[in-house]
């Protein structure tokens, strides 16, 4: 039998459109996502200081803004990270989900 998580807590989501954090630190969080909205790579780092050579992950970019073909990251399974995500890029727009209990 598959474990069920009822949760009543998700940020609403807005397109970002600066370099820094994406998300802060928060030691309730379940899951989170970020998808790239911009057409170019975003730079992902878990932890602070992201940069376009310090980083952990790369979103590609989409083809055009906002058309959903930019790369996505997701941390849902059994391990989350919980601290704080920081972006980098050329004229970043991306937007991020976060879950918490």
């Amino acid at each position: 039998m598959a474990t069920v998580v009822s949760t009543q807590n998700i940020n609403t989501p807005s397109i970002l459109t600066a370099a820094g954090t994406a998300l802060a630190a928060n030691r309730a969080r379940i899951g989170w996502s970020i998808q790239n909205l911009g057409t170019n790579p975003l730079f992902v780092l878990l932890g602070s200081g992201a940069s376009t050579s310090v980083f952990h992950y790369v979103l590609k970019g989409g083809s055009g803004t906002d058309d959903g073909l930019g790369g996505s990251l997701v941390f849902n399974d059994v391990t989350v990270y919980n601290g704080i995500v920081t972006v980098a890029g050329t004229t970043p727009r991306f937007v991020v989900t976060e879950i918490a209990p």
